[in-house]
């Protein structure tokens, strides 16, 4: 089934200039979602979603009311929420692998929103900005493309993406919204930072640097993180890039140099020390089982043996 706008079908554009020229209401949206301000998220109540990973869960989950992601630059976030059965998934997409990527999100919510008879499946994005390669307007495409392809009727209600999502700063390009918080209860959006990114940020960090595709990262049945188990190769050629400048990292580890948040060096070198410690995947997941979180009585996740 096609996307929907405003309850109307409509073909999918070539640009997104084109969707926001023919959808204004949509522009009005994203300057509105862009005024919002930053909220800082609470750790006790927070999953945190990193780059090539989803998430899901429903209002009834003790665990988590907040599902949150940031450090987005070309990389969209997507949320896919049932008003139904208030299910609510967070993706953080890179274009890696968009069209297996999208029904896994789709199937996330409507697997916990079977029992509900009434309520439709809608669908915010955000991320992007007019970055000079194109990568988020291609990002942003691809995305609204594969939605478009799906077999459900899905409605498009925030698309605060590339242009709409594009502010300039000392004459280069950024996103105006780096991180969005969902609200698992009532399903708000809102701009969003992260002071804590875990559980096991460096681990899932690795895990999207060697290659690892898409996946779930949670069971909202039992409130379990669960990382793993991951896989990556023990001659990695990694250990130069410790001694290089910023500049050069940027250069060609990111896909939007001048549009990195301040912490983006750090955060890499961080996830190559941490190869380097662990030069094999297989030490860290015993007898290939994965690693899992709970909510600890502070708040905090805790690690807890694999179920």
């Amino acid at each position: 089934m096609p996307l929907l706008i405003k309850n109307r079908e409509f073909d999918r554009p070539s640009t997104t200039g084109e969707l926001f020229d023919r959808c204004p209401h949509l522009q009005e949206n994203a300057k509105a979602f862009c005024s919002k301000p930053l909220v800082d998220v609470d750790v006790k109540c927070l999953l945190y979603v990193q780059q090539r990973e989803y998430a899901a869960t429903v209002p009834s989950d003790h665990a988590v009311s907040v599902l949150g992601s940031d450090d987005a630059t070309t990389c969209h976030l997507v949320v896919v929420r049932h008003t139904g059965s208030g299910a609510v998934c967070l993706a953080h997409c890179d274009g890696s692998s968009t069209w297996s990527e999208v029904p896994l999100i789709v199937r996330a919510v409507t697997s916990l929103s079977h029992r509900s008879k009434e309520g439709r499946l809608e669908l915010h994005l955000v991320g992007g900005f007019n970055d000079e390669s194109k990568t988020s307007q291609k990002l942003s495409l691809s995305l609204l493309a594969t939605f478009h392809k799906q077999k459900e009727v899905i409605h498009l209600e925030t698309c605060c993406i590339t242009e709409m999502n594009d502010v300039m700063v000392e004459g280069n390009h950024r996103p105006v919204v780096y991180g969005i918080g969902v609200n698992v209860n009532t399903g708000e959006l809102f701009p969003a930072s992260f002071p804590q990114k875990g559980p096991a940020e460096e681990l899932r960090s690795a895990r999207t640097f060697t290659g690892g595709q898409m996946v779930d990262i949670y069971d909202s049945s039992r409130g379990l993180v669960k990382i793993g188990p991951c896989k990556w190769s023990g001659d990695l050629d990694i250990a130069f890039w410790m001694s290089q400048s910023d500049d050069i990292i940027l250069k060609f580890l990111s896909t939007s140099p001048t549009a990195e948040p301040p912490h983006f060096v750090q955060h890499m070198k961080s996830t190559i020390a941490f190869l380097l410690r662990h030069p094999s995947s297989d030490a860290l997941f015993p007898g290939g089982q994965p690693q899992c979180y709970s909510r600890a009585a502070q708040g905090a996740w805790a690690q807890c043996p694999p179920e």
